[in-house]
């Protein structure tokens, strides 16, 4: 079955004290979750947390990888990252938001999940959505996080987004969104993009159809 992707002006209400919270739960709970059955990737998890910007609109956070790592440095990312042994997926995304952006999350402010997607670099990765009001601990880690930047939602629903890119190297479209004056691509591309269509709209959409850049496949 194909996604059914949103009309580009249709733009919800983003305000932050709104029924927002709510809608997302129920979308998210009306989502029909796909699970990697992959066993050979390493799995992953990441937050995409709803916050309230200095406008008292909803955004998320949003980071740049700190150049020093060995993996995807100084890539645009969600805070998250592997799954230890004996850890659940949530537990992980609570304990690496922490680590990595320095905000103490409880479970019972995750709102539900969407898709695995599977990363040509080896992960499965697991988006898990977080609705967020205390934003007075957040700090960068400085050995994991260069840059913590909060994105208004309205930023996903930008009349130039999405874009489709054709590549040598695959029959799969590289998907780019335009946040700011950025591009971001998947992976993180892929999940912030069902997040729209899925949780903000709750519109059907699978991210298997959506392509790396040939840079992120390392």
């Amino acid at each position: 079955m194909e996604s059914t992707l949103s009309d580009p002006s249709s733009v919800p209400d983003t305000t932050f004290a709104g029924a927002l919270k709510q809608t997302i739960a129920d979308n998210l709970s009306a989502h029909n979750k796909i699970d990697s059955t992959n066993n050979a990737l390493r799995k992953a998890s990441v937050g995409i947390i709803v916050v309230e910007n200095d406008k008292g609109e909803a955004g998320f956070i949003l980071t740049r990888r700190g150049k020093g790592l060995r993996n995807h440095s100084y890539q645009y990312a969600l805070p998250g990252g592997r799954i230890d042994p004996g850890e659940t997926l949530e537990e992980t995304v609570l304990r690496e938001i922490n680590e990595e952006i320095g905000i103490t999350v409880s479970k019972d402010q995750i709102l539900g999940c969407l898709d695995e997607y599977e990363t040509r670099s080896g992960f499965s990765i697991t988006p898990v959505v977080l609705w967020v009001n205390d934003l007075s601990s957040l700090e960068a880690e400085p050995d994991e996080v260069e840059e913590i930047f909060i994105i208004n939602l309205k930023e996903l629903f930008r009349a130039d987004s999405p874009k489709w890119v054709s590549i040598e190297e695959s029959d799969l479209k590289v998907l780019q969104l335009p946040i700011r004056n950025r591009l971001i691509h998947a992976p993180t591309a892929a999940l912030l993009l069902q997040f729209k269509e899925v949780a903000l709209l709750g519109n059907f959409m699978r991210t298997d159809h959506i392509e790396e850049p040939v840079w992120a496949w390392k």
